[in-house]
């Protein structure tokens, strides 16, 4: 029996998932570098979330470890439930722990794709972020690469991560946008992209919901994902756990049940 969702449902490229998100980045090691301390505690988390706390919306990236954490999703979940959506992203790269860099080169595009593929264990990705767009690369380039990924069936629906209004609208001249994520939180109150995509229907999913862990220390995790939940029925909070006290998803979960809105 799955169970009930944490803060309800909500539809995210024709799937409806739970509305509270799974962020998987702390399951690295140290600067979301590595495996972490306890692999089994990480991988007793993820399920916890599934199959305990009913959150069928895991958000993963390659870079986090780089690589790790889309491992571990498919060591802990695979064969993964049909009401499950994962999402991952590319375009980043890690020159080292605790640092990050945009890589949008078409060529390094179509290769993570085909590694994400490989190491979560899928013959599509069904939602695939762009990580970041990067600066030094024609954005027509990194979009026209994920497009043709698309065509040939290796990602089923595209979104976005810290992006702006104009580039959501840029995207848009070509195909749909699935989903946005950018930093949104009790303390980072200010995004444009929150009203954009409320008008144009796209999901909002807000990454550190939390602050980083700041404002769940200083007031709890209800009051700051009450807010959040409040900015309208688009918006998506992934809090991002510690893997090493499980404890923190039973504390959000119940935050969201609480405290969420109706």
């Amino acid at each position: 029996m799955i169970p009930a969702p944490p803060a309800g449902t909500i539809t995210i490229a024709g799937k409806t998932v739970s509305r509270l998100g799974f962020g998987t980045m702390r399951l690295t090691g140290p600067g979301t570098w590595g495996d972490p301390d306890d692999r089994l505690v990480a991988l007793t988390v993820l399920r916890q979330a599934v199959h305990t706390h009913g959150i069928s919306h895991i958000d993963t990236a390659d870079a986090y470890g780089p690589h790790t954490a889309e491992q571990l999703v498919r060591d802990a979940l695979y064969p993964y439930p049909d009401h499950m959506l994962i999402a991952t992203k590319v375009g980043m790269v890690r020159p080292a722990p605790g640092q990050w860099k945009p890589l949008g080169n078409p060529f390094y595009l179509r290769a993570c794709v085909e590694a994400s593929l490989r190491r979560l264990k899928m013959e599509r990705l069904e939602l695939c972020y762009l990580h970041r767009i990067d600066p030094e690369v024609a954005r027509d380039d990194q979009i026209a690469v994920l497009h043709a990924l698309q065509d040939e069936g290796k990602i089923g629906h595209i979104r976005l991560s810290k992006v702006t209004p104009d580039d959501i609208h840029y995207v848009l001249k070509y195909r749909p946008v699935a989903a946005v994520q950018n930093v949104l939180n009790a303390t980072v109150r200010d995004d444009p992209a929150v009203e954009v995509c409320r008008d144009l229907n796209i999901p909002y999913v807000a990454y550190r919901p939390l602050d980083a862990g700041v404002l769940a220390q200083t007031s709890g995790p209800t009051a700051p994902l009450s807010w959040l939940l409040s900015q309208g029925s688009h918006v998506i909070p992934i809090p991002i756990p510690s893997t090493s006290q499980p404890r923190h998803l039973d504390e959000i979960v119940a935050a969201v049940q609480d405290g969420g809105p109706a």
